[in-house]
């Protein structure tokens, strides 16, 4: 049976309206805020991927553009086979491959200095609904890693599926503090202290 759609309704623009921006109409975070308003939804914005074969210095201009310091590694049919960081590109470990190796920092590509797949924890969509923003801080601090992925299962196919990732230093400027990305602090008390309560 072939269903009937009726046009909606629509109305006249006012004089004055604005328009909404991403993360603009929220209210202020705070630590006690679901933790799913501090994670970037692959849901609503594409994720950041690059390909393992990418040269080193092609995917730090990648994240220099997209405004990101982490890439995901993916191939052809969107599986990821591991992680990119920032860190990964611009700390020590391109000079220890180029020194061991004895080739320059150009010869370096990425399935050279990303973390793989295997290596990789996440964190499950589901333990996150109730979840609040203190649990999340206090979990990268736990790990300590600037980032964690979260996952869900893919409505397509229903395999696992990275369905978002929270970043230390994008919650740090959500709440409005400064943290230090290698140190989140841990526990309420020092949440609290940092936000002056």
């Amino acid at each position: 049976m072939k269903r009937e759609y009726h046009p909606l309704s629509a109305h006249r623009l006012q004089t004055g309206t604005r328009y909404h921006q991403p993360g603009g109409d929220r209210e202020g975070v705070g630590i006690d805020s679901p933790a799913l308003d501090v994670m970037t939804d692959l849901r609503q914005i594409p994720a950041a991927t690059i390909d393992l074969e990418a040269p080193l210095d092609a995917a730090n201009r990648f994240m220099i553009r997209r405004g990101v310091r982490l890439l995901l590694v993916t191939d052809d049919d969107r599986q990821v086979l591991g992680l990119i960081t920032s860190n990964d590109i611009l700390g020590e470990k391109p000079v220890q491959f180029a020194l061991e190796r004895g080739i320059k920092r150009q010869e370096i590509y990425v399935r050279d200095i990303m973390t793989p797949c295997e290596q990789l924890e996440a964190l499950s969509y589901a333990d996150l609904i109730q979840a609040e923003v203190g649990h999340v801080v206090a979990t990268l601090k736990h790990s300590g890693r600037q980032h964690a992925l979260v996952t869900d299962m893919s409505a397509d196919d229903n395999v696992q599926a990275v369905r978002g990732i929270f970043s230390a230093s994008q919650i740090a400027r959500q709440l409005g503090v400064a943290i230090q990305t290698t140190e989140v602090a841990q526990t309420f008390a020092e949440i609290g202290a940092a936000l002056g309560h």
